[in-house]
């Protein structure tokens, strides 16, 4: 793995959609970067310090959230002299989005007062009022043509569907919702997953027209579902839930084919391959020793001895790190947070937030668990490799973001040889 120098940054840091260039927020500065050769290729200065920052799906352009103005600018790479300052005044800017043909940008107000859509074509807007959430509540069709926007108003919830050409809104429909908590689209825009709060378990499918086609509920005591994701080919729905389960729905009977637990004991007769990350000292000959002028002058911080990390592979049973949830606290870390397909479909990762440094492999095909990878400190964050089935922990792709309090920089993965660009020929 091959490492680039580190760069200074002081918020958010994000690779543009096409992958040649890489954003970071230093102070009111916006700093492009060619992933190439690490050269700034633009440099924006903002009227305050960026604390959000989105590219647009053509890498042409990028939005900066400057959250305590409140206000919104835009930038584009291929004509540096252009800008777009967005300004709600009173009403504020809790968060804002591009949509799906780079040339609008949506924004909510605080309290969820309006929804903004905002052209960068004429500079018109259109207003959706009270929509339910700031950053979720909102999705758009694969081919970016239509949008669902969850709205609610007299203690009801709706669906709106708008023409992402006219931005006219085309139909509403009310949902079986107590507390809706967010809405998607199917992979192929035939159906749309609905599901409440956490404090009904209720997970809705519903056609673009507003015909409900099935309603599941798992349970219907303790709290209910904390993540859902379809899979890429469109034909399996994820559910993660409270309970510490995962049921994985079929979208021609909507039924569910499939439930596996997250136990904190993994017993035999599980025959999944259980890697455990540990430290394994380097022990350094006097040739390999460097010894630095912090060493030299007694600096104990520098005297720590060297080690690499590997994986062992572990026996059943095994137990795994359980951390219990502390009944008095809302919103308790238990449940599937966090889980993605990989880019075929065949796999599933999750970690249940009872077990952070934990993360399942559930094999689809053959509906049994494929992998337990145990880190030693909990993971903050997961990614398929969208060109084959290989998983990354806390990056993704084949070039990774590495971040850290005000430095970043950049590391490149070695393609795998059924990846790779070049025949054996050459």
């Amino acid at each position: 793995m091959e490492f680039t120098d580190a760069y200074k940054q002081t918020g958010p840091c994000c690779f543009s959609p096409n992958s040649r260039y890489v954003a970071a927020a230093v102070d009111y500065r916006l700093v492009i970067r060619d992933t190439f050769s690490f050269k700034v290729v633009q440099l924006f200065s903002c009227l305050d310090k960026i604390s959000f920052i989105e590219w647009a799906l053509d890498s042409e352009y990028i939005l900066c959230g400057l959250y305590k103005r409140p206000m919104i600018q835009a930038w584009s790479l291929t004509q540096p002299e252009w800008t777009c300052k967005i300004d709600e005044g009173p009403a504020g800017i809790a968060y804002a989005r591009w949509s799906p043909d780079s040339r609008h940008i949506l924004t909510t107000s605080e309290f969820q007062l309006r929804l903004t859509v905002w052209s960068l074509l004429n500079t018109a807007c259109v207003h959706v009022q009270w929509p339910k959430h700031g950053s979720r509540g909102v999705c758009f069709t694969k081919d970016g043509k239509f949008a669902a926007i969850c709205t609610r108003r007299d203690c009801k919830d709706y669906v709106n569907l708008l023409s992402c050409h006219s931005w006219e809104i085309m139909g509403t429909f009310a949902v079986d919702t107590v507390d809706l908590a967010d809405i998607e689209y199917s992979p192929d825009d035939s159906a749309l997953v609905i599901w409440d709060s956490p404090l009904e378990y209720k997970v809705l499918i519903y056609s673009p027209d507003g015909r409900c086609l099935f309603k599941y509920q798992a349970y219907e005591s303790g709290l209910g579902v904390k993540s859902v994701s379809w899979s890429p080919c469109g034909q399996f729905l994820a559910v993660g839930s409270y309970d510490q389960m995962l049921r994985v729905l079929n979208h021609l009977t909507w039924k569910t084919f499939a439930e596996f637990m997250h136990l904190s004991t993994v017993r035999a007769p599980c025959c999944a391959a259980v890697f455990k990350e540990v430290d394994e000292p380097l022990h350094l000959g006097m040739s390999e020793l460097s010894l630095s002028e912090e060493f030299l002058q007694g600096n104990s911080d520098a005297a720590e001895e060297p080690y690499r990390v590997r994986y062992e592979i572990m026996e059943v049973p095994i137990s795994l790190p359980f951390q219990k949830p502390q009944a008095d606290k809302p919103n308790p870390k238990q449940g599937i947070g966090v889980m993605s397909w990989s880019n075929d479909s065949q796999y599933i990762y999750t970690r249940n937030d009872s077990m952070p440094t934990t993360l399942w492999i559930w094999d689809i095909h053959h509906l049994e668990l494929a992998a337990i990878l145990v880190q030693k400190d909990p993971i903050r964050a997961a990614a398929w490799d969208p060109t084959c089935t290989r998983l990354v922990l806390c990056t993704d792709g084949s070039c990774l973001l590495l971040k850290d309090r005000d430095l970043f920089c950049c590391a490149a993965m070695p393609l795998l040889p059924e990846s790779s660009e070049y025949s054996s020929d050459e």
